[in-house]
């Protein structure tokens, strides 16, 4: 009996752990249309979605029958056929956070709606990191014990090389 082919895949992490990165990479690789939960989240200047808007935007993403979707939401986890938790350092997440700021100083990634530039929320940010092992992360590492078979834990942003080979020889199955 073979296992169901995997089309609805959702990469959740700190901020910072390389979600987008390795959801457009896997999207390429799989193709799979990738979405990212940051669209959804935040509105222009930063301001953040009403959680009921949030809930019916994230209900109308999943009812695709094929995706990646970046980002952390518990209900967009239940969803998915294979969930990749980037369990990053909060060193690393920090350090990519910040040259990420960098890179979109005063312009708004593609991702986000405009205006969102990222230097208008590092404080936040770091903030966030700082917090997301004992918060969300947790959350999620208990869910990923629980679930072996469905979720995949990188530690390190060197070990995403081999997670997108095994994913593509798993689902060329």
């Amino acid at each position: 009996d073979r296992p169901r082919l995997a089309v609805r895949i959702n990469i959740t992490g700190n901020a910072g752990s390389g979600k987008s990165s390795l959801a457009k990479r896997l999207g390429v690789e799989l193709g799979l249309p990738v979405f990212s939960l940051d669209s959804i989240v935040w509105q222009p200047g930063w301001v953040k979605t009403a959680p009921e808007q949030r809930a019916l935007a994230e209900r109308e993403l999943v009812a695709r029958s094929r995706w990646i979707i970046d980002g952390v939401s518990a209900f967009v986890r239940r969803q998915s056929d294979v969930v990749v938790f980037l369990d990053v350092p909060r060193l690393v997440c920090a350090w990519r956070g910040t040259v990420r700021a960098c890179r979109y100083f005063r312009r708004t990634r593609p991702e986000l709606p405009a205006p969102c530039p990222d230097i208008d929320i590092v404080p936040r940010l770091l903030r966030l990191i700082y917090r997301f092992p004992r918060g969300a992360g947790a959350e999620i590492r208990h869910e990923a014990r629980l679930d072996p078979a469905r979720f995949r834990v990188v530690r390190h942003p060197i070990g995403f090389e081999a997670l997108v080979q095994g994913l593509v020889r798993e689902l060329a199955r």
